[in-house]
């Protein structure tokens, strides 16, 4: 069998030729300002030689080939636009212009806006709530169930397995669900590109029936920022039409560096993926288990990623017993351990562990839970723990929707305060970013709570959009309703 050309092999070996490029991009592959020489070799156009991604033919065919082959897919696009494009190009491709979409509430923001580039009905999908305060399970089979049975209407169903913190769905049964509507599903998996790969870790989206699949391989493989897969399985997708909205949201001058970071992902899972996850999961519970000391700080149980409800790798760490709010365990992490986790939350703290971690990640961050776990648990005894708002149950709330998304973009909006903004329609997202899921999508109305809510997150230093600070009083975008 002959050896398959790697394409980051192959774009190294080109920038040491004499070839001069009068031809993009405009650096010319030489070094004028700060970039890295060896970068700016390896970033080319379509030349001879090196195919095109939007009419593959030679090395980026096999480069995709290869992809689908591993994930378990019929077909599979490289995308250069992150997963945003795959998203905008499944919902685009399988929904009607003003089709109808079932779709899970906490959703990334893209899927809201192929809403309002296709003009959708939405409707939702709650999640249950864990009994960690502010955190929702996967979507359940039987609410999907439920919801298709009460619209007769819809055409497409989208969920996301695994959810930024790493609850997993029941893809099989979900995709069983809605086959039997004769609809397709979507599986944002964007957190998920490493399932499947081996024993511990949950299958992945593409063999368990889902039509449509879209992985950021960025986010948990070793690649470059904006890289991601979209695969595409069944009959139920056309694939001229997924195709088209492919070419119209993928760039048409992809990157060959971010394809190459792709490629180089993909080769490492095929060389060497069972020793690298075997190891990754030996450290990953390992730690679980050191951590199961801490008497304040609690994480989510570790039978659950046994029983394929958690994913491996995302560190869940709750602090409603330890008398501090997330953004304050987050900060501990980062400003006394040089620690940089992912997110924080009202009561909860994220970091992401991938197959690059090695023994140093691991031993680093379980050292400064112990420590940071002691020193609350001792403050909680002297009867001086650091305290947190709200740390009751936190509230569920279902926005009710005063305009579509279409509708509210295409209205005049006014800056309000916060504190004056309840009964208002939203004219913005709303959110906590990372991850930035909505809290309110445009259209929808602010309730008293949402505001205090809102007051609260910004108070506690969340990170929020669609909320301006300005000489001490928040403002959001709402409505005009004149």
């Amino acid at each position: 069998m002959t050896e398959r050309i790697r394409l980051y092999h192959k774009l190294m070996a080109y920038g040491e030729t004499d070839a001069y490029p009068y031809h993009m991009p405009g650096h010319k592959r030489r070094q004028l300002g700060d970039m890295p020489e060896a970068f700016l070799q390896a970033d080319i156009t379509e030349i001879d030689g090196f195919d095109n991604l939007h009419e593959a033919e030679g090395i980026l065919r096999d480069a995709q080939e290869q992809a689908n082959a591993l994930y378990g897919a019929v077909e599979t696009f490289y995308l250069v636009n992150g997963s945003t494009a795959g998203i905008l190009s499944a919902i685009s491709a399988t929904l009607p212009e003003g089709g109808h979409l079932l779709m899970v509430r906490g959703c990334h923001r893209s899927v809201y806006h192929a809403a309002y580039l296709r003009h959708l009905r939405l409707s939702y999908l709650y999640p249950e709530q864990t009994d960690v305060p502010g955190l929702q399970e996967a979507i359940t089979a039987q609410a999907v169930t439920e919801a298709l049975e009460q619209e007769q209407d819809i055409d497409a169903v989208l969920i996301v397995s695994p959810t930024y913190e790493g609850r997993i769905a029941d893809v099989r049964a979900i995709a069983e669900a809605v086959h039997a509507k004769g609809i397709p599903l979507i599986v944002d998996e964007a957190h998920g590109a490493h399932l499947g790969f081996a024993s511990g870790f949950a299958e992945g989206s593409c063999r368990l029936g889902a039509d449509l699949v879209i992985h950021s391989v960025h986010k948990t493989l070793p690649a470059p920022t904006q890289t991601a897969l979209l695969h595409v399985n069944g009959s139920l997708v056309d694939r001229e039409k997924l195709r088209r909205f492919w070419h119209i949201y993928q760039s048409s001058s992809p990157s060959y560096l971010l394809m190459a970071g792709i490629c180089d992902a993909m080769e490492i899972l095929e060389r060497d993926a069972d020793r690298l996850f075997a190891a990754f999961y030996k450290r990953y519970c390992g730690m679980l288990d050191a951590l199961a000391s801490c008497k304040v700080l609690r994480f989510l149980p570790q039978e659950d990623i046994a029983q394929g409800k958690q994913d491996v790798g995302k560190l869940v760490v709750v602090t409603d017993r330890a008398g501090i709010s997330g953004q304050q365990l987050y900060e501990l992490l980062r400003e006394n351990n040089h620690l940089q986790c992912e997110m924080a939350a009202e009561r909860y703290c994220l970091a992401m562990f991938t197959v690059a971690d090695g023994d140093e990640a691991y031993q680093r961050m379980t050292r400064a839970l112990l420590e940071i776990d002691r020193m609350l648990a001792e403050q909680s005894a002297d009867g001086g723990a650091m305290q947190s708002a709200g740390c009751g149950k936190a509230e569920e709330e279902r926005p009710e929707v005063r305009y579509t998304l279409t509708d509210a973009w295409e209205r005049p909006w006014e800056r309000m305060r916060l504190s004056d903004a309840s009964g208002g329609a939203a004219a913005d997202f709303v959110a906590v970013y990372p991850p930035g899921i909505p809290l309110l999508v445009p259209g929808e109305i602010l309730s008293v709570g949402m505001c205090e809510r809102l007051g609260r997150y910004q108070a506690q230093g969340l990170r929020l959009t669609g909320v301006q600070s300005e000489n001490g009083d928040s403002y959001i975008k709402v409505l005009a309703e004149h």
